[in-house]
């Protein structure tokens, strides 16, 4: 029998992948003072997400939306890596935004499962699979969420949870929002167990 790791605080965000979700991803935790590690295998395209994401911060300087030492903070907050063990091992939070294949996805929550530190929140942001499949080959599933960064008319940070995901997850996660500055809406992974889609309902906003 397994010991129930601890509750823990999110201060550190791994994201895996750094095409425009992760850049994106990483951007919006970068500013909201997370510690925030954006992997991808690739030198090449982590340099060009470290250049874009700087261009993104300085235009929400440009226009307002955001101060210098805001942008300065997030700048020096957001570190590139290119190895995925040392991207997500101090990591509280992972976030995968590789493309929709189950495998590779697989492969990652494999891997999230041995190395990340007991208590990390593993989370895709899948919008057609089953967060229940993933999560099958991990030993917390109850630590395995949908997660998604939306931007059409009101910012919102999509939840998808489980039948299996434990209280103290939707709690941090609705800390993540209220520092992104992001409505959460929470919604079930109502796919059975062995297939490749998922649809979601939307759910009650969970007690905190």
């Amino acid at each position: 029998m397994h010991c129930r790791p601890p509750r823990m605080t999110v201060t550190t965000i791994a994201v895996i992948g750094a095409k425009d979700a992760g850049r994106a991803i990483a951007a919006a935790a970068g500013l909201a003072g997370y510690c925030t590690i954006l992997e991808d295998v690739s030198r090449e395209t982590l340099e060009c997400a470290m250049k874009a994401i700087k261009k993104s911060l300085d235009e929400c300087v440009e226009c307002g939306e955001r101060t210098t030492e805001e942008r300065d903070a997030a700048t020096l907050g957001i570190h590139p890596e290119n190895k995925i063990e040392a991207a997500i091992r101090d990591a509280d939070l992972i976030i995968e935004t590789v493309p929709e294949e189950l495998e590779m996805k697989l492969e990652l929550f494999t891997i999230f499962d041995k190395f990340a530190k007991p208590g990390a929140i593993f989370a895709s942001t899948t919008t057609t699979l089953s967060i229940l499949d993933i999560s099958d080959v991990t030993v917390y599933r109850e630590r395995c969420i949908g997660l998604r960064f939306q931007d059409a008319g009101v910012k919102t940070l999509e939840l998808t949870r489980t039948e299996l995901t434990a209280a103290d997850v939707l709690s941090a996660c609705e800390e993540l929002a209220l520092r992104v500055k992001r409505e959460l809406r929470v919604s079930w992974d109502l796919v059975k167990q062995g297939t490749t889609s998922t649809k979601a309902r939307v759910a009650d906003m969970p007690e905190a």
